[in-house]
């Protein structure tokens, strides 16, 4: 949808968005997003599943709504709201995109994959491959692992880690910690290199961050020449 709209996030933080047109994004996992003219892929705001969208809300919600607009309220388990007050609407369509072939990685991605498999140890001592490209509902899993311990570990790996990473990770956590033959489930996010905000959200949702030298797995590093 595209429209003229105010945002208004409430929960542990505040955020407000005044009025202007925008696009809004409701996809079928549930997320609401909403985007300015810029910035890439990034939303200005958003709600991340699970969560729930309500069109019609109760009328003490609505009840300072101007005429001609509408609320939506977008509510989470944590009982937070993304509050959407929409103006004018220039443009609103539904399209089913279906089912997703996931994104086809690089060669040094899929090689980095390759290589963390057979080196299981770069997580820790005693860690073990389970199988390689798990496959779930929503997508594979790079590595399923198994710990010293013997507790299951899933493994995202990145070339470089952003947020959307740890997000796609959560996903994979929330689904296989239902599966009581595996669960519980933690997880690592590999990767040349950490945005510090990937890494600041990853250890707040318990998730490990481990950077990986792709030379050093392939066997190819120089050390020559090196002070230390």
């Amino acid at each position: 949808m595209i429209a003229e709209c105010q945002v208004d996030y409430v929960g542990r933080l505040t955020a407000h968005l005044p009025m202007a047109r925008r696009l809004i994004l409701v996809k079928a996992d549930g997320s609401v997003s909403i985007h300015a003219d810029d910035r890439a892929y990034k939303p200005l705001n958003w709600m991340s599943p699970p969560c729930w969208l309500e069109t019609a809300p109760s009328d003490e919600e609505s009840k300072d709504v101007p005429e001609g607009h509408q609320l939506w309220i977008v509510r989470n388990k944590a009982e937070e709201q993304l509050r959407i007050l929409i103006g004018e609407m220039e443009h609103d369509s539904s399209h089913d995109l279906g089912v997703d072939p996931g994104l086809v990685k690089d060669g040094v991605e899929a090689h980095l994959q390759e290589l963390l498999a057979e080196h299981t140890q770069t997580f820790g001592e005693g860690f073990t491959l389970i199988r390689r490209e798990y496959m779930t509902a929503i997508g594979p899993v790079d590595l399923l692992c198994r710990d010293a311990d013997g507790g299951t570990v899933a493994v995202e790996v990145k070339r470089r880690a952003e947020i959307d990473g740890v997000e796609q990770l959560t996903r994979y956590l929330k689904l296989l910690n239902r599966d009581p033959l595996i669960a519980p489930v933690t997880g690592i996010l590999a990767a040349q290199q950490v945005k510090p905000q990937a890494r600041t959200l990853a250890e707040d949702r318990g998730i490990r961050c481990v950077t990986v030298d792709y030379d050093v797995l392939r066997g190819t590093e120089d050390t020559s020449y090196k002070l230390f």
